[in-house]
């Protein structure tokens, strides 16, 4: 049987650091980041752009799972609707793919940190920050598996993860 792991949080919650650890622990594994699939320049979010991100994140991770050399395909990206992965899920072919929500969660005060060390790089704008924190009550209340990541590396994520993905 396959298994599709799906990793969610907010912006700057370290999904992709995560994923990347968790690719090598469930080898043989692919791992495809939401982000990839609508890198553009000018970064333009409305309802067609949406719609191709989604497309292209369906096609992409259909091709993975019905790949036979992978048993896992991992896929990250913020997901702070559930109607957004219950709509990419029902355009795949999910037989005998078993399916887990992850979700990465911090508190308000270590989000802040992750972001203005991004910010601080160059990697994120500083209008992240205030969306990513309004956001995080959305995580909470969703039905997801909850990885609380405030104080461990995303080394210890993701073997938090695979561990339970084996009980």
């Amino acid at each position: 049987m396959k298994r599709l792991v799906i990793v969610n949080g907010t912006m700057g919650a370290g999904k992709s650091a995560v994923c990347r650890e968790l690719k090598k622990l469930l080898a043989p594994c692919a791992f495809l980041d939401g982000d990839w699939c609508w890198d553009m320049e000018p970064f333009i979010v409305n309802a067609v752009t949406k719609e191709m991100a989604l497309k292209n994140i369906s096609y992409l991770l259909d091709s993975f799972l019905c790949c036979p050399v992978y048993e896992t395909v991992l896929f990250c990206w913020v997901l702070h609707q559930r109607e957004v992965w219950e709509d990419i899920l029902s355009r795949l072919t999910l037989e005998d793919v078993e399916t887990r929500v992850f979700t990465l969660m911090l508190a308000p005060s270590s989000l802040r940190t992750h972001i203005e060390k991004d910010m601080a790089a160059g990697l994120r704008t500083p209008d992240v920050l205030e969306r990513a924190l309004s956001r995080l009550s959305l995580y909470e209340s969703m039905n997801t598996e909850k990885v609380w990541v405030d104080k461990i590396t995303p080394q210890e994520a993701a073997a938090q993860i695979a561990q339970s993905l084996f009980v």
